[in-house]
């Protein structure tokens, strides 16, 4: 008896501590409608050939440039708006690595197949030409590199 009482003493501990684990997780702040990612920044080798890139390939319109103690930077935007990026060439003679780096910017076109050939004849990598996938379903999914290596994934709009 003495041990069925112990075991259920501390069966209960570990519901009561179970519960006190498991309780709802506050409420966050749901985000407004008008929440929206605006800008993300890219550090770059070469600001301009960058910009060469994302302007004269890809159709992009500089809105901005800053100049900081330890940086130069063009903000950029498609004309019919959206998300911009921001070019960042870092200028205080820290080594970085800015090259070849495992991330990817999205972008959603009218033509994949012209989009992708805009970036193959002004000289850019063509990874994978924008043809449908069966390991999402059958979408069609592209892939190009910038002038530093990012990868550039190229879908059609919905």
């Amino acid at each position: 008896m003495k041990y069925l009482f112990g075991a259920s003493v501390f069966a209960a501990a570990l519901f009561v501590a179970g519960c006190a684990n498991t309780k709802a997780p506050a409420p966050s702040a749901a985000p407004s409608p008008a929440s929206s990612v605006s800008a993300f920044g890219i550090a770059v080798s070469d600001l301009e050939a960058s910009a060469v890139f994302y302007r004269d390939t890809l159709g992009m319109t500089p809105v901005a440039t800053f100049s900081l103690d330890y940086m130069e930077e063009i903000v950029l935007v498609f004309p019919n708006g959206g998300s911009a990026i921001v070019l960042m060439e870092y200028t205080d003679g820290k080594e970085r690595v800015v090259t070849d780096i495992p991330n990817k910017i999205v972008f959603r076109v009218e033509d994949p197949a012209a989009f992708a050939n805009k970036i193959r004849e002004a000289g850019y990598e063509i990874v994978r030409e924008p043809v449908p996938s069966e390991a999402v379903g059958g979408a069609i999914v592209g892939f190009a590199k910038d002038p530093d290596g990012y990868l550039i994934e190229i879908l059609p709009k919905r």
